[in-house]
């Protein structure tokens, strides 16, 4: 029989805690979260690895260091709605809710977005909604959001998705170019969002979010 609780454990211990990740909130949410409830049944074993689990068609479950050095980085508070995009099986979404006051999952492919309404009500999680979309578009009719998080490589964001944060608020991506990618933590104020470069990472560019090429005669 897997000890999972020893796993996650040594997750926090050995990939989290090492890459200057401290916050209690984070920390807790994901010593709590059982990782290996929220990946298909082929891959419980792998479950704590520290790599990005494949999950295929280009999505993965990012590395436990990325997601908590992005939540580091933006710094959510109990009281705030975070919007997080490509959420897959949900377990970013079952960490964030542990953390914010409630959050919305999105998800585009219907599989993942039932598997993860599943999960999330099997652990009676109950601040998080999930919701089957296209990426791109967000979802605007719960927001605007304290913070937004997108759980996958991007070479540039639709608008839709910064329009839907709020004045104040912080956005998360992991910008890739190439086979290289920064995490980079964008702050929106009177409109507009500037981008600060946080840490190195790399994950598979989400549909939708690649860099659309130039025209040229």
């Amino acid at each position: 029989m897997t000890d999972f609780a020893a796993r996650r454990t040594t997750m926090v211990d050995t990939q989290v805690r090492t890459s200057d990740v401290t916050k209690f909130p984070i920390i807790d949410a994901m010593l709590s979260v059982p990782r290996e409830e929220f990946v298909p049944d082929a891959l419980r074993e792998a479950a704590y690895m520290g790599e990005n689990l494949e999950l295929g068609a280009g999505r993965v479950v990012l590395e436990p260091r990325t997601l908590s050095k992005m939540l580091d980085a933006i710094d959510v508070q109990n009281d705030e709605l975070v919007l997080d995009i490509g959420c897959a099986f949900g377990y970013s979404a079952a960490v964030i809710a542990r953390i914010a006051q409630a959050v919305v999952a999105l998800e585009s492919d219907p599989e993942m977005a039932k598997e993860a309404q599943a999960a999330l009500g099997s652990l009676d999680i109950d601040n998080v909604i999930v919701q089957q979309a296209d990426l791109t578009d967000g979802a605007a009719q719960h927001g605007p959001y304290d913070a937004i998080m997108v759980e996958g490589g991007a070479e540039e964001l639709p608008e839709t998705i910064l329009e839907q944060l709020k004045d104040g608020g912080r956005i998360a991506c992991l910008f890739m170019e190439g086979a290289l990618g920064v995490v980079r933590v964008g702050y929106k104020t009177g409109g507009h969002v500037d981008w600060w470069d946080e840490f190195n990472a790399t994950a598979p560019v989400l549909d939708g979010f690649k860099r659309k090429a130039a025209f040229a005669l």
